[in-house]
């Protein structure tokens, strides 16, 4: 399963911070107006800079992808159903349905490579954040472990005549974490992803955050046996104020 942007946010970090309520893996504030739908444009202008985030911050913005020479990614598919609203929350943004436009970035911290987090930035009508985010409070009881088998690979040999490449099955182990809600986020929700294929394992930790009609995803990448750290809190805190004045 390809890895893309989207963290979990660590409790104690947050609570030492302030700004937040400790709550379990889903939590909520009181609605606010979702207000105007965002375009790929907006969303772009609405990502966290460096200057956001203070020295020592590098923060990069995906170019927007140009023409349709490129073929969308293939959808990965669970082998239970249920479970897929997780597979299409960290897809591609080629193989995704549902939000109406996209920006994905990156923010490092000098000196600090394994904190770097990858982000996604989503836009949906008006409604349908909340819906997307939801859903995976709901599957969380069923989908602790799950199967999917990546699309086949580019073909092997001279000039890609030769056999595609035969995929590897994933199994993704689910587990859903303690969150919280930071200052001017309407809803978080925060799991852990494991993915096991072919003897390795990545693990990612990751927060989708709803900010008005759009959600925020963050998230940090770790080996199975080592922590997976959490994404910095002001870098969360950031991105949804930007997010809630870009859609006033």
């Amino acid at each position: 399963m390809p890895h893309r942007p989207t963290a979990l946010l660590c409790c104690a970090a947050l609570f030492a911070a302030g700004g937040c309520t400790t709550v379990s893996a889903s939590a909520d504030r009181v609605p606010k107006p979702a207000g105007h739908v965002l375009d790929a444009a907006a969303l772009r202008a609405a990502a966290v800079t460096g200057a956001d985030l203070g020295s020592g911050w590098t923060v990069t913005v995906a170019a927007p992808e140009q023409g349709s020479a490129a073929p969308p990614a293939a959808r990965e598919a669970a082998d239970v159903p249920e479970c897929q609203p997780v597979l299409d929350l960290l897809a591609p943004a080629g193989a995704r349905s549902g939000p109406i436009a996209e920006a994905d970035l990156s923010a490092a911290r000098a000196g600090r490579p394994r904190e770097t987090v990858h982000a996604g930035l989503l836009a949906f009508e008006p409604g349908r954040a909340e819906l997307v985010r939801s859903a995976l409070d709901r599957l969380f009881p069923r989908c602790r472990a799950f199967r999917s088998t990546p699309a086949a690979g580019p073909a092997r040999g001279p000039a890609g005549k030769g056999a595609p490449a035969k995929p590897v099955p994933v199994l993704h182990r689910l587990q859903p974490s303690d969150a919280a809600v930071p200052e001017g986020v309407d809803a978080v929700t925060a799991f852990t992803l494991t993915d096991e294929s072919g003897g390795s394992a990545v693990s990612r930790r990751v927060v989708v955050a709803r900010v008005g009609a759009a959600l925020a995803l963050f998230v940090t990448l770790g080996g199975a046996r080592e922590p997976v750290p959490a994404p910095d809190e002001r870098l969360v805190r950031m991105q949804a104020a930007r997010l809630r004045a870009a859609q006033r």
